[in-house]
This record gives C-alpha cells, sequence and structure tokens, in this order.
C-alpha cells in the first residue's frame, strides 16, 4: 500500500461541488483517510480565472506511482478538464503532492512535487491534516514551511397590526381563536448584506399573527397598513440588520410589541445574485437564488430559520441502469464478449433522462452560531447535492461539462435530499444536536407527467443518531415545533 497527499483544487463553475466529485471518483482505486477544509486561495503564478477552491487529501492505494498518476489524470478529464496549459483557469487540478514521503522521478512527474515548498494554496492546506509530516527535499515539517509562505488572500472556508374598532372588534359568532390572520405578497425594497457586501432585494414578506375568540376579524387593509409600518420602522434603524433572518425575526417581535399579539411569524423571500463562472469557457455569470428567512416571536423570545433555494439537475439512475444492462446485452450480440461490452459502457456516461430540480436547505440555529451560516455555502451545499449545478449562460464546452458531470453522478429525488442532509451536517459540524435543519427537492420530471418530491426535517442530534447508530429517528422535530409555535415531540437524543 501506497501512502499519498494530493491537492484538489478548481477555480471554474460550481468549484466545491466538482471537487466533491473528484473525491468521490478516487475512492473507485483509493482510500481516502482524511481530508481538509476548504481553501479559497487567489490564482498564483499569472493562473487565469477568479479564486480556486482548494484542499488537501491524504489517500492510500494499491497503485503504483505512475498508475496513480494516470487514474487521476483520467478522473480530470472525466469530469470535464480539457486543457493542460499550466497558467489556464481549469475546472479541477489534482497535484500529487507526496508518495510515501520519497523523493523520487517517475518519468513523467516527480514527488514530493517540485514546486510543493513554495506554494500556499498546497501547503496550507496540507498543514491541516500532516503538520509534522517531513518534506524530504527541504528536510522541514509540513507546519514549518506553511508557516514559511505568505498567507495574504487565503481564507478558510468556515461555513401595521391594527385591528378596526367596528365589525371586527365585536365578538364572532363562533367563539374561536384562529393560529394565522395576516397578509401575505408584501413587496419591499430591502438592503441586506451578502457576501460581505451590501445588496439590494427586491423581499416578498408574508406576516401573520394570532386571532383571539373574541375578534371577529381584521380590516385587512389597516392591517397591511399597520405591518407596512413595522416593517418600515424596523428598517429604518442605523442598526438596521444585515442578515435576512435578523431582519424577520425583528419585524415578528415588533408585531408581538406593539400589537398585544400572543405570537407572529414572519417569512420573507428574496432573490439575490451570485458570481459565478462557467465550468469549461470561464464565462463569468451572475446566477439567481431564493434567500428565505423565517422568524417566529412570542412573549417568551424568538427563533428563527434562514435558508435558500437553489436550481440545478438529475439524472434518473433507474433508467440509466436499464439503458446500461440493454447497451451490454446489444454490444454482446453484436460480437463482443461480456467483458469487452462492460468496459466499454464503463467508459462512457450512459443515456437517461434527466430534470431540472429545485433545492432547499433551512438552518435553525441559536447563538453563537447564527452568524456563522451564510447563504454562499447554503447555495453550494444544494447544488453539490444534485447531479449537477446548471447555468443561465452555457457555450458548447459547458454543455458537455454539465451533461457529462450529471450523467456520471445520478440522482434520485431521495438522495439530493439525504445528500443536502449530510452535507449540511458535515459544514456545520460543529453546531449544537438542538440545530433545526430542513431539506428539499422537487424535480420537475421529464417524461412524467408528475413531479418527484422529497423532504426531511429534524434536528442535528436526530439526524446524528440515526448515523451513528443505525436507528430509525421515527418522529422528528418539525419546523414549527422547533419555532415554538407549538410543542416539540419527546424525542430522546
Amino acid at each position: 500500500m501506497h501512502t499519498i497527499y494530493i491537492g484538489v483544487g478548481s477555480n471554474l463553475g460550481d468549484r466545491q461541488s466538482t471537487i466533491l466529485a473528484a473525491l468521490q471518483r478516487l475512492r473507485a482505486a483509493v482510500r481516502v483517510e482524511a481530508v481538509s477544509s476548504f481553501y479559497e486561495t487567489p490564482p498564483a503564478n499569472g493562473v487565469a480565472g477568479p479564486a480556486f477552491l482548494n484542499l488537501a487529501a491524504k489517500v492510500t492505494t494499491e497503485l503504483e506511482p505512475v498508475a496513480f498518476e494516470r487514474f487521476v489524470r483520467g478522473i480530470e478529464t472525466a469530469i470535464g478538464r480539457q486543457t493542460r496549459t499550466p497558467l489556464d483557469a481549469r475546472p479541477i487540478d489534482v497535484d500529487v503532492l507526496l508518495i510515501d514521503a520519497l523523493v523520487a522521478d517517475f518519468g513523467r512527474f516527480e514527488v514530493p512535487h517540485p514546486y510543493l515548498a513554495a506554494r500556499a494554496f498546497n501547503l496550507i492546506p496540507l498543514a491541516e491534516i500532516a503538520p509534522d509530516l517531513v518534506e524530504p527535499r527541504s528536510g522541514k515539517t509540513i507546519a514549518e514551511l506553511a508557516a514559511a509562505v505568505p498567507h495574504e488572500g487565503i481564507a478558510r472556508k468556515a461555513r401595521a397590526m391594527h385591528f378596526a374598532a367596528n365589525r371586527q372588534e365585536e365578538e364572532p359568532d363562533v367563539r374561536l381563536s384562529l393560529n394565522r390572520v395576516g397578509v401575505s405578497s408584501v413587496k419591499h425594497q430591502i438592503r441586506l448584506n451578502v457576501g460581505g457586501e451590501e445588496r439590494l432585494f427586491q423581499g416578498d414578506f408574508t406576516m401573520v399573527a394570532d386571532l383571539a375568540p373574541d375578534k371577529a376579524g381584521v380590516h385587512m387593509s389597516r392591517f397591511s397598513e399597520l405591518l407596512e409600518a413595522a416593517t418600515l420602522d424596523v428598517l429604518a434603524r442605523k442598526d438596521k440588520p444585515s442578515r435576512v433572518e435578523e431582519l424577520t425575526e425583528q419585524i415578528a417581535r415588533e408585531i408581538v410589541g406593539s400589537q398585544g399579539a400572543l405570537r407572529a411569524d414572519v417569512r420573507l423571500r428574496a432573490e439575490f445574485g451570485l458570481e459565478r463562472w462557467t465550468p469549461v469557457s470561464g464565462k463569468r455569470t451572475e446566477e439567481t437564488y431564493t434567500l428565505i428567512g423565517i422568524a417566529h416571536a412570542d412573549a417568551h423570545g424568538a427563533r428563527r430559520i434562514v435558508g435558500v433555494e437553489a436550481q440545478g439537475m438529475t439524472a434518473c439512475p433507474c433508467a440509466q441502469l436499464m439503458v446500461r444492462e440493454h447497451s451490454i446485452r446489444e454490444l454482446q450480440e453484436a460480437g463482443f464478449s461480456e467483458a469487452d461490452a462492460i468496459r466499454a459502457v464503463d467508459a462512457l456516461p450512459v443515456a437517461t433522462h434527466n430534470q431540472r430540480g429545485r433545492g432547499g436547505v433551512y438552518i435553525g440555529a441559536e447563538a453563537p452560531h447564527t452568524d456563522e451560516i451564510r447563504a454562499e455555502d447554503l447555495v453550494e451545499i444544494v447544488e453539490s447535492s444534485m447531479s449537477s449545478e446548471t447555468y443561465d449562460l452555457l457555450k458548447r464546452p459547458d454543455e458537455f461539462f454539465i451533461v457529462n458531470k450529471a450523467h456520471h453522478n445520478p440522482k434520485f429525488v431521495e438522495d439530493v435530499v439525504r445528500g443536502i442532509l449530510v452535507r449540511a451536517l458535515d459544514v456545520y459540524a460543529d453546531f449544537p444536536d438542538t440545530t433545526y435543519i430542513g431539506a428539499t427537492q422537487l424535480n420537475y420530471e421529464s417524461i412524467h407527467k408528475h413531479d418527484a418530491f422529497a423532504e426531511a426535517f429534524g434536528l442535528f442530534g436526530e439526524f446524528r443518531r440515526e448515523l451513528r447508530e443505525g436507528v430509525h429517528v421515527d418522529v422528528k422535530t418539525d419546523l414549527a415545533s422547533w419555532l415554538g409555535t407549538r410543542p416539540s415531540p419527546a424525542v430522546a437524543l
């Protein structure tokens, strides 16, 4: 067995998703022993394009060094890298850094990597997982080498209510309370911080409160005016919130505090854009996503949720398996041996039907973790859980990249939701068991006349217990229970 340290990087397309796809392909011939955090690094030595996302990994394999080198170059090609020009931007780049801590020349490549001691984007992630490893050319540890290189620009990725005094104030004919009365689709421009920058959004608010049994109803026009006034009051404050969930929480508190409601709920949906680079042509685009804030306030306090929804595509595994089996039979009937038929099918992406999908992830955390949830990270969690991300602007090479990537990574709608859950548990591994998570995926089917949908929700601790103990936590905490709009089920973590 050989112990190999590699660096994996990307600066085109959905970088995190592509790197994860490379790691998944590596597992076909290696055992992944350790993986560093993601580090965002500026392009070095004149390389073109936007910032890179890099990580380091320790793997073990029975492949000999030259065979391993050939194997990883095949992974780069399969994922969609089309050029080996050193200064080109690239969707994926796998560097062989060290093999068995040897100084060796294997003809087409050297180990350790000849420039390792000077490459901060390799050394800093590598120092996280192997600080005491000795680089044999220099005789220094990786930690010592990492401390000596410039760290500038390298960042670790952490992850109004007014009731009219007429009929509405009178007792109703049926004396029953109502849970949610209010207004929806209230449009308002808001300014929020995304990616460290203040941006203007067109927000879509839903604001509701409970209605006591002795009130016949609300005068909706007055109710809307008062809610609008509460919204404007919150937005006009000097210390106005910069996060969507903070805004919704403050408005919910305003409704409870000023209108005498026992409880109030506020939901906000806002479209926002993130800069993206297409995976092969390197075209700069701005892709649109949906930012979601949900808050509940009552006399005991407030809780809030932040989430995003993103579009992508999935390729159907079931249809692909049927096409694969049929293709092998057809090749055998044409004179190929079974082994050659299987080898031929394995070498090519197998056809299947695919569909556009919309996924969502929603996280509820409490201080001090609330400010650690960033919309950009949530988008990457959702996109990387599908077969492939998608883009508004695509050149022909980009179309090939996405179709090829998706068909090498088929997903059921259920797979996407499970992927969102496990990626979120990984990204926010330091969050407590009481953290809430919800995940959804809706596939707009291409060959069926129905759409496919999957959803899961619960506490981090409930999902961690299922993963840790292999048990089924049947009754998980739903959104209303976590927010406090109804009592939580008694589930032991």
